[in-house]
């Protein structure tokens, strides 16, 4: 049995404290009162008995040595590192941080999160690539693709979306007819209400609302998905086993999104057009056969195509960006949470700039 700590101290040579037995916590006793109640000072600290020392007993030999400025002796190689380690964690410690001025606070805020938005910026490049690299491998091997995968991702995507977003559209096709109604009627315009209907959902809140909701539902889904995967090692695992993480888990989830925004945009509308003809029927006394006449007048056919034309682009940009954020969870299940909502904010984010973009485009060659 280990004997406990102790010391006596020898008043030869200007006093020497010798340590015996195991000075670690378990053995440790009353030994730190007594050499608190020490009232010679020690010139040297011997501990050549010592059998055993962790780092209490480091810490209580260093506050010797550091108080009444002693020299140790008959240390082992093992004692002696341990006593610098704990030399070099003694610094005094800082109760509260340094104070920063609020603009170098602001400054310093501002230039970590356009740092963070480049190096994101250039990650979806890079993933973009890695993206287009797999689809070429695709199209020279087309047995590659998992089919079953992609089928089972329209299902995901498309189909137990389908009540959302008809939902959604319903609602917000009855909101533009009664607020235009409201606005249009100080002019005794109200007729115009249909116009108003059947451009914007074609046009702008058809694909848009339908691009948000898919960027919620199934862009942050995406991104739980394979991070769960990759906290769990299982992407590790299918690159171990020949299997290539961007074949099997993103591909068939960028094709998905992709092929199903047009028709869940086109569906958004025409049901959103539902919501605005109920409302005209029953509120401005406007029959539905009047309501399809009028919306055949007033909306043009490339107000369609440019809800078909933005739908792919922006199911291409919400998945990539959940998949981009899934690949980049590390360490611990928050990160999942931190990632999937980044997801969400960077798909919406680039959906509306790109939207922006489109419309400026679509005006440019006379789709107005």
């Amino acid at each position: 049995m280990s004997a406990a700590a102790d010391f006596h101290l020898d008043d030869r040579d200007g006093g020497t404290l010798r340590f015996t037995g195991d000075m670690t916590l378990a053995r440790m006793g009353t030994l730190p009162q007594r050499l608190d109640a020490l009232s010679s000072r020690p010139g040297k600290v011997d501990l050549g008995e010592v059998g055993r020392m962790d780092t209490v007993g480091a810490w209580l030999v260093h506050r010797i040595v550091r108080d009444h400025d002693a020299e140790v002796i008959g240390a082992s190689p093992e004692e002696a590192h341990l006593l610098e380690q704990v030399a070099a964690a003694d610094k005094p410690l800082k109760i509260r941080p340094d104070g920063t001025l609020p603009l170098f606070r602001v400054l310093n805020q501002i230039g970590a999160a356009t740092s963070m938005a480049g190096r994101t910026t250039l990650g979806l490049i890079g993933f973009y690539g890695g993206v287009l690299v797999s689809y070429w491998d695709i199209l020279r091997n087309p047995k590659r693709l998992r089919w079953n995968a992609v089928v089972r991702q329209f299902e995901v995507v498309g189909v137990e979306a389908l009540a959302i977003i008809g939902l959604m559209s319903f609602l917000i096709g009855v909101v533009i007819a009664q607020q235009g109604a409201i606005q249009l009627r100080q002019f005794g315009a109200e007729v115009f209400t249909i116009n108003l209907v059947g451009r914007l959902t074609f046009r702008e809140l058809g694909v848009l609302m339908t691009a948000i909701m898919v960027a919620g539902r199934s862009g942050s889904a995406f991104a739980a998905q394979i991070g769960s995967m990759r906290l769990a090692e299982e992407v590790d695992a299918m690159r171990t086993i020949g299997v290539s993480p961007m074949e099997a888990l993103v591909i068939p989830r960028i094709t998905a999104a992709v092929a199903m925004m047009p028709l869940l945009a086109f569906y958004a509308a025409m049901v959103a057009l539902i919501g605005g003809g109920l409302f005209c029927w029953t509120s401005l006394d406007m029959p539905p056969i009047t309501f399809v006449s009028r919306i055949r007048e007033v909306v043009p056919i490339t107000d369609v195509y440019q809800g078909l034309i933005k739908a792919p682009v922006f199911g291409l940009i919400i998945a990539i960006s959940g998949c981009f954020q899934g690949m980049q969870v590390e360490g611990n299940a928050e990160a999942v949470g931190l990632r999937t909502t980044s997801a969400v904010v960077q798909s919406i984010f680039l959906v509306i700039v790109l939207d922006a973009f489109f419309a400026v485009f679509f005006a440019s060659i006379g789709w107005i």
